[in-house]
């Protein structure tokens, strides 16, 4: 999962579109829309690059070194052609016509969770050189807003405990702890282990 801060995590802002030119074909400066199977391997490049930087630290160099987009997007594709249950959506974020960030929606399948009402985010990236032009927040509104439309009521995600800059991020946008935990163990040997903490938020539309 991405580092992420509450401004679209943390490096300057790119160029704005609209500053390289009128086109005679306009489009939207940026947006968010359901992903294409087509998209699959550029979302795993981004899923590979914003990995690379979030698991910085917590992960040996050669490791990071060692991911595979092309094994990220066949994943990815799978996926998007066959999505298995109706709410499981993959979401993209433009700037303009280039993909420069994603995320996966499911139902939760946390042991104390109620896969009826309770979505995850399973995963929401956004492409390292893309940062700090607000697409992060848009690709989250976004979700939110599909969350609630496919009936969920809550909608949590969880975050590496160490990484304070996307906790941030989420709790600048109302996000709070739950109260869970775990720990994974990468390797399955016990030599790398990830602590994480649950974030929630309720996705229902407040009067």
């Amino acid at each position: 999962m991405d580092s992420m801060s509450s401004d679209d995590f943390g490096v300057p802002e790119p160029t704005s579109l609209s500053a390289m030119g009128a086109s005679e074909d306009p489009i939207a400066e940026s947006s968010v829309r359901l992903a294409l199977p087509a998209e699959a391997d550029a979302i795993g490049e981004i899923q590979v690059a914003a990995w690379r930087r979030s698991y910085d630290g917590l992960l040996p160099p050669d490791v990071l070194a060692d991911l595979n987009p092309a094994q990220f997007a066949a994943q990815w594709r799978a996926a998007l052609l066959s999505p298995g249950e109706a709410r499981n959506r993959v979401m993209v974020a433009l700037a303009g016509r280039t993909l420069v960030g994603f995320a996966a929606i499911t139902a939760s399948d946390d042991p104390d969770s109620d896969p009826r009402h309770d979505a995850l985010v399973a995963e929401l990236a956004v492409d390292p050189e893309a940062t700090r032009a607000g697409h992060g927040s848009r690709l989250l509104n976004a979700v939110v807003d599909t969350i609630r439309a496919d009936g969920f009521t809550r909608v949590t995600v969880w975050v590496n405990s160490t990484d304070d800059v996307l906790r941030t991020f989420y709790t600048d946008s109302g996000w709070a702890p739950d109260g869970a935990h775990r720990e994974l163990d990468l390797y399955g040997d016990g030599t790398v282990r990830v602590k994480q903490i649950r974030l929630h938020t309720d996705p229902t539309p407040t009067d």
